[in-house]
Parts: C-alpha cells; structure tokens; sequence
C-alpha cells in the first residue's frame, strides 16, 4: 500500500493541484489538516480533497475557521484570515470542517498513526527532539505522521538514541525527492511538510509517500504557480504579508 501524505493546504488552490499532478501512483490519501486558512481559495481546494479519501485529521485552522474555535490563540494576520474564510466559506463547507475528527486516528492498522499536531495534544507543536520524546515515547504506533509546524521531516529513535530527520535536496526550483527507509526497530515521528505554506526555506510544496511494503517514506518537493497563489491573496484583501512569505518560505 503506498499512501500520499498532505498537510497544511492552507486554502493554497495553485499548490495543491500541481502537488497531485506531480504525485506518483499511490492507493489512499492521508490528509492531516489546516485544508483552510490563510490563503485565497477555501471552497475550491475543499471541493478539490473531498474526493481523494476518507483520511482526515482536523487541524486548528479547520477548527477555527469553520467557528467551532475562537481566535483568541491566532496572531493579528492568522485572525484576519480566519475571520475572512468564515465570512467566504460555504455553508456545506463549514459543515464538513466541523466534522472532521481529531487526531490522531489509524488509518491502516496498528502500526500507523495521523495527527495534526503533537500526539498528546493537537494544538502542540513538534519542532525539536525534547518535543517529540513525549509524543513518541507515548505513542502506542511505532510510524506516526504529523504536521502543523509547516516543516518537511521530523524525528526517530532506537530506543537508546534519538535523530532528527532532514531530507536533503539539491535545488529549490525543480520538483525533487528523498527517499528514507524505515528500520525495523525505530520509532517515527514524519511530517510531510505543508502544501501551501511552507516555512523550512524551501518555498515549493511539500507532501511524502509513504510505502508499507518496501518500508520507505519518500519526501518531495514541487513548484508551483506562486505568483497566482500570491495575486489571488492580495486581490481578496488578504493581508500582503500572506502572499510575500509564499515566495520566501517562510
């Protein structure tokens, strides 16, 4: 079974098409959350990742744009694009946001979690290997996939050490990709990036393969149409700070 790995759309339209246009083959869709906010097209990448599955894990943008969440949490620029989604955001659309389920869920067994966030908390971020101790030593799946945090990689243990994991590329504006192997006695915590907002430095979208039969977790990378994900921000009076910091990856 191989599964394609999304987080993080952010409401990315140009982002996530050419991130399923340039997807391999794979069986099922695993979607960890924040399908809106922060970018121009809400309704039309909701109307785009409906089809592709039944994995969903809700993410705090879901929750906060669909009102089940107030913004009390969001910085000034989050909270303005949240208030702007609500206001633009279909009734059917919000309806399904509010029943997204938390995370994290097993999709394919006992041997694979999804979440959005931390594992013991949903909100929680997971940037460092002291964050992702807990989570990991806690967790009952020994693959587990999270995002949130926008950063393509994550963290491993052996159970006596513990790495952080980098996938390594070459370029920054061709599509790539970097193949990890999963080692029968590790612990993982993976992120696949974000789609449509990624905040490692590297501006193109991000998503991963991950393949139960060969064992392997393969990150990529795509370009995309940012100069129309940026355009299509400031025309919706977004603020300009959304669109600048697509290009920037940041």
């Amino acid at each position: 079974m191989r599964a394609l790995i999304i987080s993080d759309i952010h409401s990315n339209l140009e982002a996530l098409q050419a991130v399923l246009a340039a997807a391999p083959q794979h069986d099922v869709v695993w979607n960890l959350g924040d399908v809106v906010g922060y970018g121009a097209n809400p309704n039309e990448v909701i109307d785009r990742v409906r089809p592709l599955g039944q994995v969903f894990v809700r993410g705090n943008h879901d929750r906060a744009c669909s009102g089940l969440n107030g913004l009390e949490d969001f910085n000034p620029i989050a909270g303005r694009a949240a208030r702007w989604t609500r206001c633009v955001l279909s009734a059917e659309h919000t309806d399904w946001l509010r029943k997204i389920p938390a995370g994290p869920i097993m999709p394919d067994g006992p041997q694979v979690s999804c979440a959005h966030g931390s594992l013991l908390d949903e909100d929680e971020y997971v940037t460092t290997v002291r964050d992702a101790w807990g989570p990991l030593h806690d967790a009952e799946t020994r693959i587990n996939f999270f995002g949130h945090t926008h950063l393509q990689g994550g963290f491993a243990t052996n159970g006596h050490e513990w790495f952080r994991l980098h996938p390594k590329y070459g370029s920054r504006d061709e599509a790539e990709e970097f193949e990890m192997p999963l080692r029968e006695n590790g612990r993982y915590l993976i992120n696949p990036g974000s789609v449509g907002q990624p905040r490692d430095g590297d501006w193109r979208a991000a998503f991963a393969i991950y393949d139960d039969v060969l064992m392997t977790v393969t990150f990529c990378r795509v370009p995309y149409e940012v100069q129309l994900a940026q355009s299509r921000i400031i025309e919706a009076g977004l603020p300009d700070r959304l669109a600048a910091r697509l290009r920037e990856g940041r």
